[in-house]
């Protein structure tokens, strides 16, 4: 007789855990999509990010200085797309002009041209 309660105990804490476990499944999987629904809504107002970190555009790049140093922004002029090492003063005096209005490179070739020729 102590035998059967014992078992019925048993298969009852078993029945009790996968009911607690299919519960905790559905309730995962309903975050899980309410998760994914709310990131598709906001992903037209989020930036594209491309594999090394940095922003992707397909715009120009502009060159400014920022605390002495030569700095690259997007064509935006607000967003900065990349810091250097770039001195302001090692450039030539006619480029240190227009970097300090804002030297305008139209493509990312033209932009890491520019950076290999004046780094050090």
């Amino acid at each position: 007789m102590k035998t059967k309660y014992i078992v019925g105990f048993f298969l009852v804490i078993l029945f009790a855990a996968v009911l607690l476990t299919a519960g905790y499944q559905l309730s995962y999987r309903h975050v899980m999509d309410r998760q994914a629904a709310k990131a598709e809504e906001e992903a037209p107002m989020t930036e594209s990010i491309s594999a090394k970190g940095e922003a992707v555009s397909d715009e120009g790049y502009y060159l400014m200085e920022l605390q002495g140093f030569v700095v690259v922004y997007l064509d935006d002029k607000a967003t900065i797309y990349e810091f250097t090492e770039i001195p302001l003063t090692d450039l030539p005096e006619e480029l240190q002009q227009e970097v300090a209005a804002g030297k305008y490179m139209e493509s990312e070739e033209e932009l890491y041209a520019f950076l290999e020729n004046y780094s050090s």
